[in-house]
């Protein structure tokens, strides 16, 4: 637990305290991260460890999807590489739904409040972050749900103005699962990718910290195939309708 703990707060030291930060720490922590995920990670691990990703806990993805595709793949390993994929997606979308549900259940005033308070601060949450999000939410409507979970910030956020709104909750869980079930794909395959090309399991996590920053211009690469294709069906169906009136 130890090790997982050192997991948690190192990834949340990238995220709160920048890149040079992050260096120090995973080079603290790796030898811990290697160990604990090569014994102790199993598909219960990974629910929780994705649920953690998709609530307000600023934990990312890129820390528990490649390394988990990365064991799975090795001939010792209880674990499946498809089923990772799976579990992640179920454990994000778990996340999600949490985030949701007390966003349906507190309302607006509590969320804001929380987000400015010392606590969510700490968590890396303020009002304006959240005025984001709902901005993007209104502006792209339902489809947001499945674009924001291809995006860094927005994707532990996408779901707090969905529960807001309040909604429709089967359409909610349709473009969450969709969403987080291709941003897992991606991340399962840059630890496919360090499996083929690291010659040795030590050096797993120097890898992953290097390219790393590659799943971010990886998610704004999906994100301008589903605006192109989004903007490709609009085009078609005004083409469609202007014919039929013709």
């Amino acid at each position: 637990m130890l090790a997982l703990a050192a997991v948690i707060a190192a990834a949340v030291m990238t995220v709160t305290h920048g890149p040079a930060t992050a260096t120090v720490a995973t080079g603290e922590v790796s030898r811990d991260i290697y160990f604990w995920f090569k014994d102790h990670m199993t598909y219960a691990a990974i629910i929780l460890l994705m649920a953690i990703e998709s609530s307000i806990v600023p934990l990312p993805s890129e820390v528990v999807v490649p390394p988990a595709a990365y064991f799975a793949l090795q001939h010792d390993s209880d674990l499946n590489f498809f089923v990772v994929i799976l579990m992640a997606t179920a454990g994000a979308y778990l996340g999600s739904v949490i985030n949701y549900g007390v966003s349906v259940l507190l309302g607006r005033p509590i969320i804001y409040a929380f987000a400015d308070s010392k606590v969510g601060h700490l968590l890396r949450l303020s009002g304006e972050k959240l005025d984001k999000a709902e901005e993007f939410f209104e502006r792209k409507g339902s489809i947001s749900i499945f674009v924001g979970r291809l995006l860094p910030v927005v994707r532990h956020l996408i779901s707090i103005p969905a529960g807001l709104s309040q909604m429709n909750f089967v359409r909610f869980s349709v473009y969450t699962f969709l969403g987080a079930g291709l941003w897992n794909v991606v991340l399962a395959l840059l630890g496919y990718m360090l499996y083929c090309i690291v010659p040795n399991d030590a050096l797993f996590f120097d890898s992953l910290e290097h390219y790393s920053h590659y799943m971010k211009i990886a998610g704004f690469l999906l994100l301008g195939i589903v605006v192109a294709y989004i903007v490709l069906k609009y085009v078609r169906k005004k083409k469609t309708e202007s014919r039929t009136l013709n």
